[in-house]
Formats: C-alpha cells, structure tokens, sequence
C-alpha cells in the first residue's frame, strides 16, 4: 500500500510534469514534498527552494528540510542527477550518480554500449575544438547518410542529417551554435552516427533490480528522413511483431544495464533494420512532454502512478503494454520563427472523431524556434480509437486542421 507514505519530488522550474506527478501523489493519497529550483507552491504545498550552484551542498540542505521520506523522485531530466545524490543520503532506492550522468551523455552512452557489444549504429565522437571542416572526414569515415548531433541536449534538438561531408561540416557549425545559445559556458564534442533507415519505435518501463517492466510501446509511423528529426506521431500499442518486440524490450534492458541503471523509469528509442533492434537513445526518465497522458492504465491509472509505486517498492504491472485500448499523441512542431500570435482551428480539430483533447503549451505572444534550434513542441493532441490505425487517422486529420499563425 502506498498511502500516507512520503515521497519527495524534485521538480524543475521548466517541466509539463510536475502537476501530472502531483496530481497523482493526491490521487494515490501520498504526503508530497516538492522541491523545486522556481517553482510556485503546488497545490497550495510549500516548495523547498532548490539552488543548484553547489549540487552536493544543494542535496544536504534538501535532504535535510525534507526529513526521511520514502522515495525520491525528478520529476523531469534537470532533476535527475540531484535526485539521485538526494536521495543516497537519505538512504532511498536510487540509481548511481556514474549510470545518472552516462544516461545523459550521448557519447559515453555509445562507448558503454560498444563495450557490452549491443546492436547500435557506427559512430565517432569529435571534441569539442576540433574545427568544423574536420567533421567532414570523421562522417565519410562512418558513412553517409550520417546523423551529426550535440551529446547533451533532447527532444531532436540539435539532431542533423547529412549526405555529404560538406553538409555534415555545416550540421556541425549550426549545432555548435544550437549549444552556444542553450549553454553559454559549456564546451562538449559531437556525435557522428551512422543513419539507419527502418520502424522507429520507443520503450517506456520501470526497472527493478536491473529487469525491465514495458508499459508501453510506441510506433513512430510518421518519423521524418531528415533532414531534422522531429517527433510527432507515437501510437500504442505498437505493431511491430511480437519476436521483433520481444528482441526490442531484451535490448532497451541490456542498454539500461550497461549504464548502470537499475532503478526507475526509462525512456528507449530504437531502429528496427532488417528486423534487428538497434539503440539509438535512452533516458532514465519516462517519456516526455504531455505525451504521458494518451496513456490509462487498469483501473484509470497514469502514467505517474505507477512510476510513483514502483519507486515505493510495488512491482510494475505485468502486461500493461496489451491491456490498454489504443491511443496515441501528436507533437505539434513549431514550423517557422516568429511569434506565436494564435492557433486557429481547435475546435475543429477536437471535433474529429478519436480526438480525446488538445492542448497549445506555448503562451501567445511567446518567441518560438523550429527544430533543431529550438526545444519546444506547441503542443499536444490526444486520441484514443479501436484501433491503432484509426488511432493515427484521428491524429493526423485533427494536426491538419490546426494553423499557427506566426509572424
């Protein structure tokens, strides 16, 4: 049972999630304690100020103001690493700080995975001085198509493909760039990868002790060839065949493992060539966005209930990927640069039949950025259907019927 047990969140001041986690601490009747670098009292709870100049020094007062709780838990990717020291003082289940940070570097993740020999695409690492022109070779080197990305950043954003070296050395100056504007101060290397075409899909689960619990699957019929990779469609469950999805779960696991991750949820993405899983990415975090709520569980749980029981010991519920109805999200991508002025046709667009809400997260009058220069989506539309396919019909006639108007 899980009521009446404390669990601390520790909640960026940018993140969808934190009132998803919040609502279902309430729902499941937990006493929860927010910490947050800005964040305003939740749900009229008082917020434990957060102030991560001094990370170690940050967790000891945290630790200290919020007593003995019974699992701590990020809300979001910022968070990750605090949590995890937060919660070794407080003596709680949580994930090494080495598995946190490899989970967060897109470089060491392909040297940790190299090194237990998983399916993955060829790539080469380029520091960070390392002038632009050079990047060309190092792509030829892997291949073309080839994909150049920074080894920090999410959500597609500084993610380019390139067919030629010389587009490869431009990918490398515009995502240099891309970091330049996101992080002032910081100077990382690039990843060249190999482009590998084929089925898209991505893995959320819980891990136990190192074992991976799937919860959900998600197609990703409409992922783009580049020459950027904005996500927009997922649909669940998937239809992939069930050995290709079996051999997909067993790698998402094994990537998790050979992190040094063993606790907590865990986002995959992955490439099917030639019936092959491959990893691309994994995050020690559920997937992100809004897109948790096209998911419902038995008995009308969320995403977040289950992510908060299984940090309170409660195993995963078994088959929780098949027991759902279908449903999918679509992630509304900004098209251009300007100001958001409006989005017209919502009305419209929920009146599609399957269409279960939409929801804009951008602000009017908000300065938006396509990808791979920006990192936000305008935002979410929800259906659910009896099928997966008309799942995505629903999705893609009600996208259409959007229109932002930026200027």
């Amino acid at each position: 049972m899980t009521a009446g047990r404390r669990v601390l969140l520790l909640a960026p001041a940018r993140s969808y999630r934190t009132a998803d986690f919040v609502l279902a601490a309430v729902k499941m009747g937990l006493d929860l304690i927010v910490a947050s670098d800005g964040a305003l009292p939740v749900g009229g709870r008082p917020v434990i100020p957060i102030h991560p100049g001094d990370p170690a020094r940050c967790a000891e007062q945290v630790a200290a103001r919020s007593g003995p709780v019974d699992a701590v838990l990020a809300a979001d990717a910022p968070m990750l690493m605090l949590a995890a020291m937060v919660a070794a003082r407080l003596g709680s289940a949580h994930n090494p700080a080495e598995a946190v940070l490899a989970a967060a570097d897109k470089a060491r993740q392909r040297r940790l995975w190299a090194d237990a020999g998983l399916a993955q695409p060829r790539y080469a690492i380029i520091p960070a001085r390392v002038p632009d022109a050079a990047v060309g070779k190092a792509a030829a080197a892997t291949g073309f198509p080839c994909v150049v990305k920074a080894v920090s950043l999410s959500a597609s954003q500084g993610v380019l493909r390139a067919d030629d070296a010389a587009q490869a050395a431009r990918a490398a100056t515009r995502i240099r760039h891309v970091l330049t504007a996101a992080r002032p101060q910081a100077a990382e290397p690039l990843l060249i990868e190999e482009y590998l075409p084929g089925p898209e899909l991505s893995i959320d689960g819980l891990l136990t002790g190192g074992r991976l619990t799937p919860v959900a699957i998600f197609d990703k019929p409409a992922t783009p060839d580049g020459p950027t990779f904005e996500e927009t469609l997922l649909v669940t469950p998937s239809q992939l065949p069930g050995p290709v999805l079996a051999d997909a779960i067993r790698t998402a696991e094994q990537a998790a493992r050979a992190l040094g991750l063993r606790t907590g949820p865990v986002h995959a993405e992955l490439r099917i060539t030639r019936t092959v899983p491959a990893i691309l990415e994994l995050a020690a975090r559920s997937i992100g966005g809004l897109c948790s709520r096209a998911l419902r569980f038995p008995g009308g749980k969320s995403l977040e209930e289950l992510i908060l029981a299984n940090a309170l010991g409660e195993p995963a519920p078994a088959g929780a990927t098949e027991s759902r109805r279908p449903s999918g999200v679509f992630m509304l991508p900004v098209p251009r640069a300007g100001v958001l002025r409006s989005v017209e046709g919502r009305a419209q667009a929920g009146a599609v039949p399957g269409i279960t809400g939409v929801t804009i997260t951008i602000p009017l009058g908000h300065r938006v950025r396509p990808l791979p220069d920006g990192d936000q989506y305008l935002g979410f539309i929800f259906a659910g259907a009896d099928t997966p396919g008309e799942v995505e019909k629903a999705l893609t006639t009600a996208s259409q019927r959007l229109r932002p108007v930026i200027e």
